[in-house]
């Protein structure tokens, strides 16, 4: 094993001691000795079977075989979860076919960003992972269960159902993936059309054709934001079966992967008698392992408050400076847009997870002895999966990329580290991903240019007013502020003042999204203006220093002159009613700091 990663692992086992043992003694306590549903009383199990078949109520009346949840995120407003509409009746047969039963526990919100960028409803966009993973703890409330199935995908979504996991940590679960769209126009042609229509020189005739022909069909954006992110996450984490990540939906092998998934889950539980709940299983090697596999593909920013959130749900403290120090150790092997100009499935045919969990393991940057849903060690993970003869096989994986410039070696990798900088100073901790950056763009020295909404530098984009060096500030946009939306319309007009050869960079204690790339975003940044962060007291013309080689950031004011300034006051204009926004209040006011993972689910705080 690289020597830093083991250090870094073991500050995490010693920081976690506490919390972790505790986390532990809870699940166990959970724990049964039999069926979940043997504690229920006669009426509740009545109840609990009620509408099934009376071959279902038969077996569940029994004690010898498990009762699996199956909780999905299907809706018909997100191309990657349209396909999980049919994933239920396939799960039951499975799970039927093992002796046990699977019902369908409860559906949870899931909310698509690409609809809602720009939009009112993006300010509900990381409040709903809290939402989804306080519905998954509804749907399994019941005590029927005996292992779970998670069906999810985007953005909030597998964050949210890996909070809930964790607080069930006492039964076992698998996640179940549906897999990406076939690739549709270029990335990099589609962010060239973006940037016309940004300059004015298309119409939104040509950008919707353009936009149309990306994201197209049923299945995953096959961009590398977050979604994809959270996919390759979980299953180096070792909560997907091995490969299955990346296999298009509405495929016989995409079937069969969930038919597998769903016996798989089954032989995990008490009954099975190779009990592997899940809380057991994600320790603090898995989470280690998330990030690292995070870092060498340039992943997404999103991460770093998720895996912060979801590994204190099971009792592990990560924090900012975790990501910055794996980031040294891990070289960065992967070129997916927008870190590149292929796309996921590209990188599938390039080798995929296999080859990638092959190379990290082989180097040493992947801690090989952790527990799977499919057993002990991580090794497991380098083979894939395929149709032989009808039948479901995993095969090792190929011996070098299929495409060298969508996958390279730690030998000769992309770039010596992980790309993702967290940048300190006496504006406060942001994160910065500098995966993307361009030679000459990782330190920028210019003038402050104050907004309070990303639709303002917009206009001002358009108004002529920016065609100068500045480093955009935008404030009021974090956790408690505004729910910490994503600001991704600011991507297209400072892409193109960065290629008119201006020097831009983005200060902000909101998020971009998932898809940020070649300008650089000091993003995440703690304290937010609401909290009393010295952002609230930048002005404009003030010159700020973002830079992505010593890790510094720093508001360059006198502090007497700081000193007598008034922090600027949040003007609400609206952004906390319509849309439902009126009625999210109470969560946005308990959302903690971003590098405590934006989270407001934890009685206690995340101080790491």
């Amino acid at each position: 094993m690289n020597q830093q990663i083991v250090e870094i692992t073991e500050r995490i086992i010693a920081r976690s001691k506490d919390t972790r043992q505790a986390y532990l003694d809870k699940i166990e306590r959970a724990k049964t000795g039999t069926v979940h549903r043997a504690s229920l009383s006669c009426g509740n199990l009545a109840h609990g079977f009620a509408a099934c078949s009376k071959q279902d109520k038969d077996i569940l009346r029994g004690i010898n075989h498990s009762d699996i949840a199956i909780v999905s995120a299907y809706n018909d407003m997100l191309s990657a979860h349209q396909p999980y509409e049919t994933y239920p009746v396939i799960i039951k047969e499975a799970v039927r076919e093992t002796g046990g039963v699977a019902q369908f526990a409860g559906g949870v919100p899931a909310m698509c960003d690409g609809v809602t960028q720009g939009q009112p409803g993006m300010d509900l966009s990381l409040m709903s992972r809290d939402v989804i993973a306080m519905s998954t703890a509804v749907a399994l409330s019941h005590n029927m269960f005996d292992g779970a199935l998670m069906l999810g995908i985007c953005d909030k979504i597998v964050p949210g159902l890996l909070i809930a996991s964790m607080t069930f940590g006492h039964l076992p679960t698998v996640f179940v993936p549906a897999g990406p769209m076939p690739s549709g126009i270029p990335n990099k042609e589609k962010a060239r059309v973006r940037q016309q229509f940004a300059k004015g020189e298309i119409g939104e005739d040509k950008l919707l054709e353009a936009e149309s022909a990306s994201y197209h069909s049923a299945g995953t954006c096959t961009f590398y934001g977050t979604a994809n992110s959270n996919q390759l996450v979980v299953e180096v984490m070792g909560l997907h079966l091995p490969g299955a990540s990346f296999v298009p939906p509405n495929t016989q092998l995409r079937d069969e992967l969930t038919k597998a998934a769903a016996r798989q889950v089954t032989r995990l539980t008490l009954q099975s008698g190779n009990y592997q709940p899940v809380g057991r299983m994600i320790n603090e090697k898995s989470i280690v392992n998330a990030i690292v596999a995070l870092l060498a593909t340039g992943g997404s920013t999103n991460l770093t408050m998720h895996i912060i959130a979801f590994a204190k749900a099971a009792g592990i403290i990560i924090n900012f400076q975790d990501f910055n120090d794996l980031s040294d150790a891990v070289p960065l092997l992967t070129r997916i847009y927008p870190n590149g100009h292929a796309d996921v499935n590209h990188f599938h045919q390039a080798g995929g997870m296999a080859l990638l969990i092959k190379e990290l393991l082989n180097a040493g940057l992947l801690h090989p002895d952790v527990e799977t849903i499919c057993g002990s060690g991580l090794e497991r993970y380098t083979k894939t999966p395929e149709l032989i003869d009808g039948k479901l096989e995993w095969v090792d994986c190929v011996e070098v990329s299929g495409d060298p410039e969508v996958i390279a070696t730690p030998a000769a990798p992309f770039k010596p580290d992980g790309g993702l900088k967290v940048l300190k100073g006496n504006l406060g901790t942001s994160v910065l991903k500098t995966s993307s950056l361009r030679d000459g763009s990782f330190v920028i020295k210019a003038p402050a240019v104050v907004f309070e909404d990303q639709h303002e530098l917009e206009a001002a984009f358009k108004a002529g007013e920016l065609e100068k060096d500045f480093v955009a500030v935008v404030r009021f946009q974090g956790p408690k502020a505004r729910g910490m939306p994503e600001l991704h319309k600011l991507t297209p007009p400072l892409g193109v003042l960065q290629d008119k050869g201006y020097k831009v960079a983005l200060v902000t204690d909101g998020r971009m999204s998932g898809a940020s790339g070649k300008v650089p975003a000091a993003i995440h940044l703690c304290p937010e203006a609401l909290d009393g962060g010295l952002i609230a007291k930048v002005r404009n013309g003030d010159e700020i220093l973002v830079d992505g080689e010593t890790g510094e950031l720093t508001l360059l004011v006198d502090e007497a002159e700081l000193a007598q300034r008034e922090n600027s006051m949040f003007q609400v204009n609206g952004h906390h009613e319509g849309m439902g926004r009126e009625i999210f209040g109470f969560m946005r006011r308990n959302l903690s700091t971003a590098d405590t993972g934006a989270c407001s689910l934890f009685d206690e705080g995340l101080e790491a």
